[in-house]
């Protein structure tokens, strides 16, 4: 089949480069040259500096030139096409909801090439963008006015986990199509056909307004689990003696009743769906007059915890952050990714700045040069405080305290390097729970905070 991919992010390059490898031949459009160049390149570094996923720049290389095309310009290849995935930014208002103008700006483009086709055989704009309940029925629409025939419109959300993103696109879970028509479900069978009627993968065919609310239903879902375990289970751990973290999450868990996943505590979760998903789902029901204060609740817990290690540090340890340097070791809002979209070290670095720490010295294996993007000293003359390393050893030099801040495994069992290199009497902050011989740290004389744990100093 002929496929145009609208957008070239997380989503729509890898979305693009899976369509391919299953022989459709797939046109991926964006605006951005400098992108698209990168892709075309094959270069791993020129594809991980826009996207860092593991197989991503080797299935482009595979492909481009042959599957494969990146285009700037969609005149050309308009004819044809039965399908355009529609992969845009739909990024957060201030007041929760979601901003469509991105999305709606390369609709309009679009429409008057798709009225123009000579060749009128239908074509299925399909969504995976997150857009608000409806918008599926108001883009039906919105085309309609501008002159398009024969098109249909479908809702089919992604759920991909940024780092495994590759192997969840050729294996998913499940695949969610909204549509209205036998025609436009058959368009997407069509497109998915090595998973309809998979013995394992779960093929959903359903209207599009429930396609919509599956995506929000889901990630709020998981950031219920999140926040539960870190609003009730990591505050029973901190508030309660002798009990153990893991052995409370391994017995809760033993009912398979109960989901493990979402079951560790954290320094909060981060990524551009999270966040972004249950405020606009916030936005949406108040706005249809209905109560929301479980997802608020939700959100609430979630943000307080990024930082708030931050906060125990001074009520529990007596520790002053006044003029004092800090290693903060994970950048990233998650390992295997270079992502700091919505990332808790954003909210660590600005409590820490705030606490008037001297220095912030930063380490993280794939997000540094996005910091430096997201900690511009240009916006906010405090970032210069932030300096960036190149391992974790040097990032602990002349430091008093240590955060970790993202579950590299390059970060578990920092024992021998803490002992090394952070100044003796020094403070560790496990916001991830890395360290699982802490006793030996404190016997050594350091203070211990994690989450889920009370704070631990020598005797």
């Amino acid at each position: 089949m002929k496929i145009i991919v609208a957008g070239t992010g997380f989503v729509g390059i890898t979305h693009a480069a899976v369509c391919s490898e299953y022989g459709h031949e797939v046109y991926a459009y964006d605006v951005d040259g400098e992108k698209l160049a990168a892709y075309e390149s094959k270069q791993r570094e020129r594809i991980h500096h826009y996207v860092n996923e593991t197989g991503l720049p080797e299935i482009i290389a595979e492909n481009a030139g042959r599957y494969l095309f990146f285009v700037n310009d969609l005149v050309p290849v308009i004819e044809g096409v039965e399908a355009i995935f529609l992969c845009l930014p739909t990024p957060p208002k201030t007041n929760g909801s979601s901003d469509l103008s991105y999305y709606f700006k390369a609709l309009g483009d679009l429409a008057p090439l798709l009225a123009g086709r000579k060749d009128q055989r239908r074509v299925l704009l399909i969504n995976k963008s997150t857009v608000p309940v409806g918008t599926a029925r108001q883009l039906g629409k919105f085309l309609d006015e501008r002159g398009v025939r024969n098109f249909g419109i479908a809702s089919n959300p992604e759920f991909l986990p940024e780092g495994d993103a590759v192997e969840k696109s050729r294996r998913p879970d499940r695949i969610v199509v909204g549509a209205d028509t036998e025609e436009d479900f058959s368009i997407c069978r069509r497109i998915y056909s090595q998973f309809v009627n998979h013995v394992r993968i779960h093929y959903i065919e359903t209207t599009p307004e429930t396609a919509e609310t599956i995506k929000y239903v889901s990630n709020t879902l998981l950031l219920t689990y999140i926040s539960f375990w870190n609003g009730v289970g990591a505050r029973i751990g901190e508030t309660f003696p002798n009990v153990r973290m893991e052995d409370m999450k391994r017995g809760v868990t033993s009912d398979g009743r109960i989901s493990t996943w979402g079951s560790y505590v954290s320094n909060g979760a981060g990524g551009s769906c999270f966040g972004k998903d249950i405020r606009s789902l916030i936005y949406q029901l108040k706005n249809h007059g209905q109560r929301a204060d479980l997802l608020e609740s939700v959100y609430g817990i979630n943000e307080y915890q990024k930082s708030y290690l931050v906060d125990r540090a001074v009520s529990e340890a007596g520790f002053s952050f006044n003029q004092k340097t800090v290693a903060l070791l994970g950048l990233a809002f998650k390992k295997k990714t270079n992502d700091m979209r919505d990332a808790s070290s954003l909210k660590v670095a600005e409590a820490l700045l705030a606490k008037g720490v001297r220095e912030i010295r930063a380490y993280d294996p794939m997000a540094i040069a996005e910091a430096k993007r997201y900690f511009d000293p240009g916006q906010n003359h405090l970032f210069e405080r932030i300096s960036y390393h190149g391992s974790v050893a040097e990032a602990l030099q002349g430091c008093e305290c240590v955060f970790i801040s993202t579950d590299w495994e390059e970060f578990r069992g920092l024992s021998r390097a803490v002992e090394q290199h952070l100044r003796p009497g020094g403070l560790i902050l496990d916001g991830r729970r890395m360290i699982p011989d802490y006793g030996y740290l404190v016997k050594a004389g350091f203070h211990y905070i994690a989450v889920g744990s009370p704070h631990l100093g020598p005797a």
